[in-house]
């Protein structure tokens, strides 16, 4: 699998426009994550994995690529069946989004192919009309399958502990969500991807706070 791509770049915009983002960087380095090029095997991905664990989403997944082939496309999920999708691991319900995805691939309501060439708001307003896919998925599918460069996700927890554990904060309004959001343009996932290792990295998180109240 390919990685989200970013560089020089994005990191000193980033470090100038943020000092204390930039103290964080320095210290994580290059992160690396992996992108699914291919829009509706990473749409359908992400329903799948909806409220169960990363391991519990791996056999689920396993089970597809099994029954599939291991290509998971429109054609050969309707041609499995609801049951068959179910059989792979999941409720009734979640496999009744993902046979969803695929009529709405093949009756062209989304055309996955053409996504890339949509603005950001668009390509969140046709996928939330689908039934199972909120904001946060979308907005999910626009940085790990589209690569979108501007994606920082109020809907995402870990983004928003990220902020409060860097900046030292106890709460973190809308409005001061928006501020940072703002500062991070024209690069907020590259951002992203940082908020998401600060969130979860307590002993980077203790240092980048204590050399960020020092500075």
């Amino acid at each position: 699998m390919p990685s989200f791509t970013y560089g020089q770049v994005e990191i000193e915009y980033l470090k100038r426009k943020d000092k204390k983002l930039g103290v964080a960087i320095d210290q994580i380095g290059m992160i690396e994550r992996e992108v699914n090029p291919d829009v509706f095997s990473a749409l359908v991905g992400s329903v799948l994995s909806q409220q169960i664990s990363t391991k519990a989403a791996q056999t689920v997944r396993q089970r597809m690529n099994t029954l599939l082939d291991g290509d998971i496309t429109p054609q050969g999920i309707a041609g499995a069946g609801a049951e068959a999708i179910k059989g792979c691991g999941m409720s009734t319900r979640k496999a009744g989004y993902i046979m969803g995805l695929a009529e709405a691939a093949l009756t062209g309501v989304v055309d996955f192919g053409a996504l890339h060439t949509l603005p950001d708001a668009q390509i969140i307003n046709n996928l939330t009309a689908l039934s199972g896919v909120g904001v946060w998925t979308a907005e999910m599918l626009l940085i790990f399958s589209l690569c979108r460069p501007d994606v920082v996700s109020y809907g995402d927890l870990a983004i928003r502990r990220g902020m409060l554990n860097l900046y030292g904060l106890r709460e973190l309004t809308k409005d001061k969500f928006e501020k940072y959001r703002k500062r991070y343009s024209p690069y907020g996932s590259v951002a992203s991807l940082y908020l998401w290792a600060i969130s979860v990295d307590n002993g980077m998180q203790n240092t980048a706070i204590a050399r960020n109240k020092k500075s």
